[in-house]
């Protein structure tokens, strides 16, 4: 039997991190924990791009972008889309997670979804909550940062696609 997994290691990658404008306060948390993730696994500022995009909707475009450029190992997109009193929301997040998956597929590129859809703000407050504790492993914890989750699959992604 042979095991064909990632690892944890990062230190010559270059990701990019789209993060939605919209919900900000979140954003910033999810960024926060996004960029810690990878400095812990050894990637340093100079390969770490940052892209602001007004909303979640506009997220697959800018990482289809950003992958034509070929100088990113994996993205990692980022926001919050927070259910209000209009259907506005499934469109949102329907639109956000299957443009995400598109460009994924198309270029065969890693896409870490890191894009919270909550049912309010105290859930999404919870989601882009605390980095203590957080290690470079998957603990199957519901709470902590989602941001550094999603970087965490970002790195372990890019490293798998250098192995096939």
């Amino acid at each position: 039997m042979n095991i064909i997994e990632g690892n944890f290691s990062c230190a010559d990658y270059k990701f990019a991190i789209i993060l939605s404008r919209f919900n900000e306060v979140i954003g910033k948390k999810l960024l926060t924990g996004a960029i810690e993730c990878l400095k812990t696994a050894g990637c340093e500022d100079k390969n770490i791009d940052i892209v602001k995009v007004p909303g979640a909707f506009e997220i697959p475009l800018a990482a289809a972008k950003l992958i034509e450029l070929k100088k990113y190992n994996a993205i990692i997109c980022l926001g919050a889309v927070i259910k209000g009193e209009t259907p506005h929301f499934d469109y949102v997040s329907d639109a956000v997670s299957s443009g995400i998956q598109k460009v994924s597929l198309k270029y065969n590129v890693p896409i870490a979804f890191g894009v919270l859809t909550t049912n309010n703000l105290e859930q999404a407050l919870e989601r882009a909550g605390e980095l203590n504790n957080l290690t470079l492993e998957y603990s199957g914890k519901q709470l902590g940062n989602k941001g550094w989750d999603a970087a965490l699959t970002a790195i372990e992604m890019a490293n798998l696609m250098t192995k096939f």
